[in-house]
């Protein structure tokens, strides 16, 4: 079966991973990653293995390679070469006044028709009183437990 995502790589690359592996300053898994795409090269001066070889011979697993090689035939060769830095959100949802108006609701009645709070109810009164425009109530948890509130 043809392989999807094929890696050609130009003489300049070429010489860019080798000389990357050869001062052995970079990561690991960079390293590893220049490896297998080294023998993945299918142009005329690459060696063309088939998946299974190159797995075995840089001690990875076939889909690494597999992901290697689509990184590179799909996003370029830095996409391949080093892993994607986590972009999501790092700021808190709930600050200090938010974490003490959550404590002053647990500690209140629940709502009619609910014998104690839960934390989808805890979560949805934050969201209703405009402290959040989200949250889940995992988090909701969290701050309970950071300040030993027990909801039981």
């Amino acid at each position: 079966m043809p392989k999807k995502h094929v890696v050609c790589l130009t003489a300049i690359e070429r010489q860019q991973l080798e000389a990357l592996i050869r001062t052995g300053n970079a990561p690991a898994s960079t390293q590893t990653h220049a490896r297998i795409l080294l023998k993945a090269d299918c142009s005329l001066d690459g060696p063309a293995w088939i998946d299974e070889a190159i797995a075995d011979a840089c001690q990875v697993s076939r889909p690494t390679v597999e992901r290697v090689r689509r990184a590179f035939a799909t996003k370029g060769l830095d996409a391949a070469l080093y892993r994607k830095r986590w972009s999501g959100p790092s700021r808190r949802k709930l600050d200090g006044a938010g974490e003490a108006q959550l404590v002053a609701v647990a500690c209140g009645d629940p709502p009619d028709g609910a014998g104690r709070w839960t934390l989808v109810l805890l979560a949805d009164k934050l969201v209703a009183l405009g402290v959040v425009d989200t949250i889940a109530p995992d988090t909701v948890r969290l701050v309970l437990k950071k300040t030993n509130l027990s909801l039981g």
